[in-house]
This record gives structure tokens, sequence and C-alpha cells, in this order.
């Protein structure tokens, strides 16, 4: 096993990982140049067009160390990496690279990839520094004790500032900043350096202490014609075509049909070993058979206990789907065919007032939400109405509610500090403490620092747009990362609006106390202005507590009853009035409005 190395990139969105790994492809020859395309790792159309990574993606490549050792052992490179201490045993090395996403909805990917590997790259933009993301995965990349190699990326370009980025790097990591590698990924300056480095670094695969297979699940997705495909770490013992193979959660058995390593397409090998890791086809049927952090082991030799594992992805939002040609059968079967190659979606059947038949879905994020929704739409051709997109509220209008919270670590130039704290406090956010990254200049100036703020806040107040206010205030600079850290009880009330009296279901919502009015106010606002005229007046009333606490009127169409006199005593129209009038008054009384769907549509976007 000592060939081999087993690593992934983590950093926040946009700093270039993508980007490095095209040129791992080009230097260890997987790829030919004049073949070698953007983002060669990404799959989906999807991720080339918005330029980011939805799903992690592993890639077996060989490296052949230059035929002249005493180049690499003996001379030191520009940051004095490379010193006769390093000694290279074998001239041909087995990497195992996993590409992960960055942005913060995507997290779980990145949990699973650092599960299978013994290193992690961490990727910094030398333009932007330090971000929220960055944080977030390094955090989880120490709690696997996983070797960190620290890279500023993207030192070619006219507003770079490596220099700086790599002291706060090094302050961060608590390293010497003269160990740091300063890289493009897409000039490839240093990256042929950064590869010798994960092969003196990254430690090779343990030996395990028996030889009874374990197999860690790391991703799994869904074909058509082959089954469920399990992409496993193997831990210990070997597996190949023809084992009979145990899942050992839900004791799930299966005939093992092919195994082979991934290099941009798959490629059958005789066996996976240990270390190594690759692809397995298993034949399932169903993804649920084959779960993500799951244990394969041998059903004639099975292993005493399981690889510890990591938990299910918990959705943080929730928002209700609707086929906007009443297709549930055909919306079903696509959210099953998605669910199947998404391990992180949650979905369960749902009935509204105003929309029919449908399913609740839970998402990691608005990012999480707004891809299915392209995906939905492109890979299925549904068409989809989506409610506003709200958080699980635990409790009930008696015993009151309970809702979750989340630690938000926010990373920002501290000239922005004064501005996020104003917006944070307006969301009921708790200080909990602040720190900066880097050293004072010589006169004391700090512009050259990072802020890293840490607040707890309630999920609700984050999820819409939150993050949006967060970078106009900060023209860009700042980042947000979460995690959630449970329930908490929460002053809020149930607001509904009533139409005619009527209450409508579909717009009830669990405000906060603080917020209940201006809500209910702008909700009621809205609606007057998407409701259609009725032949008598409309009242829209917001609800709360057992009180109206808003209300708005739709004035009644008016038909002029006049218009065929042509003469005659004023008294004559006055009757005609007053007999409308009357009429419109039993109206009112005994009419229904019929709301339109199309309104509950308007009416329940977020607001601008």
């Amino acid at each position: 096993m000592n060939p081999t190395r087993n690593f992934c990139i983590i950093a926040h969105i946009d700093h270039g990982k993508s980007t490095m790994a095209d040129r791992f492809l080009e230097l260890t020859g997987l790829v030919e140049k004049n073949k070698l395309k953007e983002q060669m790792l990404d799959s989906m159309d999807l991720e080339r067009e918005r330029g980011i990574t939805i799903k992690l993606q592993p890639v077996h490549m060989t490296y052949r160390i230059p035929n002249d050792k005493g180049q690499m052992t003996n001379e030191k490179d520009d940051f004095g990496i490379f010193n006769s201490d390093f000694d290279i045993e074998d001239s041909e090395y087995a990497l195992n690279l996993i590409d992960t996403p960055g942005h913060v909805d995507f997290s779980y990917e990145v949990s699973r990839s650092l599960a299978a590997v013994e290193g992690a790259i961490l990727l910094v933009d030398a333009t932007q520094g330090i971000q929220a993301q960055t944080l977030a995965n390094l955090t989880v990349a120490q709690k696997h004790k996983l070797t960190i190699i620290p890279v500023v990326n993207k030192i070619d370009l006219p507003n770079a500032e490596p220099e700086r980025v790599a002291f706060e790097l090094a302050e961060l990591l608590k390293c010497d900043p003269d160990s740091i590698i300063f890289a493009s990924g897409k000039t490839g300056q240093g990256v042929e350096l950064l590869l010798q480095r994960i092969i003196r670094d990254v430690p090779a695969p343990k030996e395990a202490a028996n030889n009874s297979l374990t197999a860690l699940v790391f991703d799994s997705q869904f074909s058509s014609y082959r089954g469920v495909i399990a992409h496993v770490r193997v831990m210990s013992g070997s597996i190949k075509a023809g084992d009979t193979i145990k899942m050992m959660a839900n004791q799930q058995s299966f005939m093992v049909e092919e195994v082979g390593v991934m290099q941009i397409t798959p490629k059958p090998i005789n066996e996976l070993q240990a270390g190594d890791i690759g692809y397995i086809v298993t034949g399932l049927k169903r993804v649920a058979d084959c779960r993500v952090g799951d244990t394969m082991t041998l059903l004639s030799d099975p292993a005493e206990t399981a690889l510890p594992g990591y938990h299910q992805p918990q959705p943080m939002v929730y928002a209700s789907l609707f086929s906007a040609e009443s297709d549930t059968l055909n919306l079903r079967t696509a959210l099953e065919k998605l669910s199947a190659n998404d391990a992180a979606l949650a979905y369960e059947p749902h009935y509204s007032e105003a929309f029919g038949a449908g399913f609740r879905v839970g998402f990691l994020g608005l990012l999480h939400l707004e891809i299915t929704k392209e995906r939905l739409e492109r890979e299925f051709n549904v068409e989809l109405i989506i409610t506003t997109p709200e958080v699980a509220f635990h409790g009930d209008t008696i015993n009151g509610y309970e809702e979750p919270w989340i630690k938000a670590e926010i990373v920002t130039p501290p000239a922005y500090i004064g501005q996020i704290m104003d917006l944070v406090e307006t969301r009921c956010g708790e200080y909990q403490s602040m720190h900066y990254l880097g050293t004072d200049t010589s006169d004391g100036d700090t512009a050259h620092k990072t802020a890293i703020l840490e607040y707890d806040i309630p999920l609700a107040e984050i999820i819409l747009d939150f993050n949006d206010q967060l970078k106009s205030i900060t023209a860009g600079y700042a980042s947000l990362s979460y995690d959630l850290i449970g329930y908490r009880p929460g002053k809020l009330v149930e607001l509904s609006i009533l139409i005619a009296g009527d209450k409508v279901s579909p717009f009830t919502q669990l405000v906060p106390v603080n917020q209940v009015e201006s809500r209910g106010r702008i909700l009621t606002k809205r609606l007057k202005d998407l409701i259609p005229k009725q032949m008598f007046e409309v009242s829209i009333q917001a609800a709360a507590n057992g009180k109206i606490i808003a209300r708005e009127n739709v004035p009644a169409m008016r038909k002029d009853v006049t218009a065929k006199l042509y003469g005659g005593d004023v008294t004559r129209k006055r009757k005609l009035l007053e007999k409308q009038k009357e009429g419109k008054r039993k109206m009112r009384q005994l009419g229904r409005v019929s709301v339109p769907t199309d309104v509950f549509i308007q009416a329940l976007k977020p607001s601008n």
C-alpha cells in the first residue's frame, strides 16, 4: 500500500478546486492536454454553467517521479520544500483524489470525502483570502486527523496578495509561512511541487489489524442499466467480482458484478485491495439498500464491527413542491430517481387546499433547493410550483414552539464589522465571539486583518435573504457558514390570513412575535393587489392571538346600472343604485371568494 496516496481538495466556493484538479489530470497524463476541458470532473451541465461543484467526484491517477531523483531530493524549490531528508522509495505512485463542493449547502459531501482519505489540500484564493467555508471544512478535516497541505491559489491574478494570505493561513494552522505552497491552477505554476508534497507528507494507508473485508461507502449513484454503483474506500481485506457482500447496517446482501477505479470514466480492474478507492457495481435496485456511511463486508467471513460512519444529512429548510400540470405521478417518479443520486433529498406526500396533491421536500439550503428545481425541470421535464422555504418547528400553539438555531461563522474584512453586527441583531442573533487572523502593520493599522465573528441565530432568520444582505453591505467580501446546534424555545405566533372571513390555510405561517404585525401588513397589502375584484367588497385580514392585526379591502367591481337611462327624474337612478347596493350586500353575506392558483404563487414568494 506504500505507493498509494488518498487525498481530497477542500476550499470555499470558487477558490479554484476544479481548476486545480484539471492540472492534476494533465500533469499525471490521465487526460491529454488537447482533450482536456475546463472542470473536467464536473459531470453535470449545471455544474459547468454555474462554475460550482455540486457532487463529489473521485478520480484515480498515476504519477511517475522524474528520472533525475537528485533534482528533487537535493535541490530546494523556491519555498524550501524538498531537501535531502525527502527519500523517494518508489518511482510510481497511485493518487486517489476526491474533488469536493465548496458551498455550505453541500458540506455533507465534504464530510463524506474526508472519511475516505488520509490527507487534504486546503486551497485558499490569493485574492479573497480565508473565508467561512475554508474554516468550516478545515475544522472537519482536523476532526478526522488528516494531514493538511496549505496552498495559496490564483497567484497569477493582478490583485493577488499571496504573502498576506499565507501569513493568515500560517496563523490559522500554526505552521511556518514558508511551508505554504504558492500555486496557480490556471497556469500550472507550483502544481508539480504540490503533487510531490502530497507524496512526501500524506501518509500511505495503514495496514489493517485483520484481513476481514471492511469497505466504507462514501457515495452511491443509481444507473438504470446496472443498478446501484457504490463508491468505496477499502479499509481492510480485498473485494473482487463474484464476491457475496453484506451491508452491515441493514443486512442486505448481493453479489458483486464489477469492481474498478474512476479514471474520468469507469475502468474495471481485478480487485480492490486495502487502501484503494474505487467503485462497486452492486446490481441493487434501491439506493436505500446501499446507504452512504454503511460498511461492506464478506457474507462468508464478516467483520466483527462496522466502520465508524457518519449520520444521514439533516434537512435545514423545507418547501412544498407541486406539479403545475397536476401530474403528481410524474413528479413522484422524478423525485424517486433524483433522490437515488442525492442522498440528502428527503420527501413525503403533502396535500394543499390551493395546489392539491404534492410533496413536502427537505433541503440542505436554498442553493440545494435551487439545484434540485433545475434538475427536476431539465432532466425530467417537470413544471413545478414551489412554496416559500421554511424551517421545521417543534411543538404546538398550546405548549409553545421550539425553533432550530444555528452557530454562524462570518468571515469579513474589519471595515464591515459594524454593519454586520447591526444586520445580525435585527435577525435576533446572539453574539458569541470575535477574533482576527493576521498581524498588525507597523503603524498599528488593522486593514490587513481578517475578522471572524461567531453568532447564534435562529435558522428561520437567515434562510431567505440573509446571505444576500450580508453580501450587499460588505461589497461581497463577507462569507457565511453555519451548523445546526439544536432547538430552543421560540417566541413564535401563528399568523393567519382570512379572506372574506374564511381562513386560508396555505397562507398560515409561524413568525416571531416582534415581526407578526409587519409581516401581516405586508401580506395583506400584497394580496390586495393580487386577488381579482369580485362583484362585492372583499376583506383581507391578518390575525394572530385571536386579534385582527392588519386589514385591506379589495373594492367591488362596479357595473354601470344607470347606463340605459336617458333622462327622467334623479330618483330613477337612485332607485337602481340602491338596488345594486342591496344586491352586493347579500352577495357579501353569501358569497365565497375563489382565489386563483397564481395568487398563491405570487403571494408566497419571498420579499425582495
